[in-house]
């Protein structure tokens, strides 16, 4: 995006102090991994970037390739103009994106990523059977690591970085072990600033994440979560706006390659493609420019557009 901004500043979030004196444990020293996660906690310090907005219209693109989520671009605004009022890092209450397959929920949450200038983490809810995929598991157990948190963190570059918790509707497992039970902490930012994953066990202060959790069915969420979000419900787009999603994904593809195809598809072809679900359009555009090279085209047919190859799911066609 041309809009992305670029000021940050450098923001603790974890005192290597600390982080010296949990080596110093008996624990650090039984354990290797441990360890070796304090060494390098210590070698990257405890300091990350965290990114400031420069002007609200940072999102402004958004509404151009996802304009089913006008809504969620038009209230991020506010939040924007507001960490500009006060030179801060952006802060916006956690999202949930509530609708059925395929509507570019996701997509969605990496381009606001994008365009934040910040990191993406995604974490599949529905492969989850335990809160310790978020928070990690005591040092003690055999083949225990940090949670996705504290990894995300630690590794990454930014203190606050967009983070994705996909189909929050689908977490299961046992009850003891609630995957979900770490976000009633991690949702609020007072007791996100104090964040302990439960094998670093150091104090990270985790409460400048930008969390977007999507979901089919707001009933499978525990009320407590809900109350901790705002909640958008998203529609399809209509044929206009499918149109307009379908050529943004195409510049997108091109503008990442140096590929022999025009800059704009031929309308038969973009009619084909905005008639599939946001989600698969990338990858059928894919398949689609190896079809046409195949047959020593430097341009698309519809024919082109092959969505049998959804793995077996049906295309849906039309609005």
């Amino acid at each position: 995006m041309d809009s992305v901004i670029a000021l940050a500043d450098l923001q603790s979030i974890y005192s290597v102090a600390e982080v010296d004196r949990a080596l110093e444990d008996g624990a650090a020293r039984r354990n290797e991994g441990l360890k070796s996660w304090y060494d390098r906690m210590r070698e990257l310090g405890g300091s990350r970037y965290i990114i400031k907005p420069s002007t609200a219209a940072a999102v402004d693109e958004l509404h151009e390739t996802s304009p089913n989520f006008g809504n969620v671009v038009d209230d991020l605004r506010k939040y924007l103009a507001l960490a500009i009022a006060g030179n801060e890092a952006v802060q916006f209450t956690p999202l949930l994106l509530l609708g059925e397959p395929g509507l570019g929920k996701t997509y969605f949450a990496k381009k606001l990523a994008q365009a934040l200038g910040t990191g993406f983490e995604f974490v599949s809810m529905s492969s989850l059977t335990a809160g310790w995929i978020l928070t990690g598991a005591a040092a003690q157990w055999n083949n225990a690591r940090p949670g996705k948190v504290a990894q995300t963190l630690i590794d990454g570059e930014f203190a606050n970085p967009v983070v994705v918790l996909d189909e929050i509707d689908k977490a299961g497992g046992d009850a003891r072990y609630d995957p979900m039970g770490a976000l009633y902490t991690l949702l609020e930012r007072d007791t996100a600033a104090h964040f302990k994953d439960e094998f670093i066990d150091v104090d990270i202060d985790a409460s400048h994440i930008l969390w977007i959790a999507t979901a089919n069915d707001e009933n499978a969420i525990p009320e407590p979560i809900l109350n901790r979000m705002n909640v958008y419900v998203i529609d399809r787009p209509d044929a206009a706006g499918a149109r307009t999603i379908a050529l943004a994904v195409y510049h997108e593809i091109l503008d990442a390659h140096r590929w022999p195809f025009p800059s704009e598809p031929a309308e038969s072809v973009l009619e084909r493609l905005a008639a599939v679900p946001a989600r698969d359009m990338r990858k059928l555009l894919l398949d689609a420019f190896g079809t046409a090279r195949l047959a020593n085209r430097d341009y698309l047919v519809p024919e082109d557009i092959d969505a049998k190859k959804l793995c077996g799911r049906k295309a849906r066609v039309g609005f």
